[in-house]
């Protein structure tokens, strides 16, 4: 039995049934429950049509890839799927598919620190350029784009501050303009938004974060069209930034408890974040969830829930920060985001320490400004490790 028939695409209505059953073999290997892990760098050639056809690790299309590419596309609601190595790797080769020497790019201002080094750091020695727009902002858009413009990127919930763009201009503005539009939905997760269905062309995704959701893989993803999904696969056969069996393994076997994980990252954060925003040691709290967040009313429309990441300011600034990730004992200090246990990280020296602190200051990102992911642990412990370390920075306050 050749590999191609290992995957039958079955159509569920619910995404907790997609997650669980679309993409599996059928029929099961040996009558496995589970996907077998297909540690084989090559396989037996069929009489492929071309050489991104032929089976084979690199090009990303031997059975544990595949099997992933029909669960994530079944999703997110859209025709095919890609992983990746990482998340910078589905990133930075879907920009380098479809700009070229002498393209332009319009992309959002507030950018995982990965991206926003790609951005202003490589894409210039391809010959590319780009402008910053305001996702808030979308009158302000058209004065940046340019005839060579070919594409707008956004995220759908900013790291680290949690903004959230107008999606719905960019989808219009996107498609008035003929350009395409992509989005980066680590933060939301397919649970919470999926783009597709909103009319963005791509979605982009940090495997290693909320599908896989155990803190043990480094990957990505992409979803879209068959058609944009496939010139992106061919770019990334010639880069090489594949993604190896054991790890498709263990992303696909991740993503089966996406949906009762988030719900639970969801419903914590926002108790979480209520907690913080009422306790008179915290100056500032960034969470959609929040009333009081700018683009709260937005948020509520666009997403089904609004995430496990959250990120707030100390009253005391880099000193309180760093005092209060000392006090607390439940998070683990760590730059990653997404799994079952909470991280906490200061952006500044972490993922946007490649910016400027100029530019870091224009946007937001104190030097105080602390990252919270949170985990699936019992948020009354979480209360109650953060309100610790938080009455500790309340009476160093009260003691000068």
């Amino acid at each position: 039995m050749t590999s191609l028939a290992l995957v039958l695409k079955k159509k569920f209505n619910h995404i907790e049934t997609k997650l669980i059953h679309s993409g599996e073999p059928e029929p099961r290997v040996q009558g496995a429950v589970t996907m077998p892990i297909f540690q084989s760098a090559m396989f037996e050639t069929r009489n492929e049509p071309g050489y991104h056809d032929i089976e084979y690790i690199r090009l990303n299309n031997t059975p544990n890839a595949k099997a992933l590419h029909e669960k994530l596309s079944a999703i997110e609601g859209a025709e095919d799927a890609l992983v990746a190595s990482s998340g910078m790797a589905a990133i930075s080769t879907t920009l380098l598919t479809f700009l070229h020497n002498g393209d332009h790019l319009l992309v959002q201002n507030c950018l995982y620190g990965g991206t926003h080094d790609f951005v202003t750091k490589d894409l210039h020695t391809f010959g590319i350029s780009h402008d910053f727009i305001d996702g808030n902002n979308p009158e302000s858009w058209e004065k940046k784009r340019r005839p060579n413009t070919k594409a707008i990127y956004v995220e759908t919930m900013t790291n680290p501050l949690l903004e959230v763009a107008d999606h719905k201009e960019v989808v219009k503005f996107a498609k008035a303009h003929g350009i395409l539009s992509m989005i980066d939905n680590t933060f939301a997760s397919p649970i919470n938004f999926r783009p597709i269905e909103h009319g963005f062309d791509l979605s982009l995704h940090s495997g290693t974060k909320y599908l896989n959701g155990h803190s043990d893989i480094v990957a990505g993803a992409v979803i879209g069209s068959s058609e944009l999904v496939s010139k992106v696969k061919h770019r990334l056969d010639h880069l090489g930034g594949s993604l190896d069996p054991h790890a498709c393994f263990l992303l696909h076997r991740g993503m089966k408890t996406l949906a009762i994980r988030m719900r639970y990252h969801n419903e914590s954060a926002l108790k979480i974040a209520r907690f913080l925003e009422e306790h008179n040691a915290v100056a500032k709290v960034n969470y959609p969830g929040l009333i009081s967040h700018l683009q709260h009313n937005r948020a509520g429309e666009l997403f089904d829930g609004f995430s496990g990441m959250l990120s707030f300011e100390p009253k005391g600034g880099k000193v309180a920060a760093e005092q209060f990730m000392k006090n607390v004992s439940i998070p683990i200090i760590a730059p990653s985001l997404g799994g079952v246990e909470s991280l906490l990280t200061r952006p500044a020296v972490t993922s946007h320490s490649g910016m400027s602190p100029e530019d870091r200051k224009k946007l937001g990102i104190t030097d105080g400004l602390i990252r919270v992911s949170i985990g699936i642990e019992a948020t009354e412990d979480l209360i109650e490790d953060f309100g610790k370390g938080l009455e500790t920075l309340r009476k160093i306050s009260v003691s000068h």
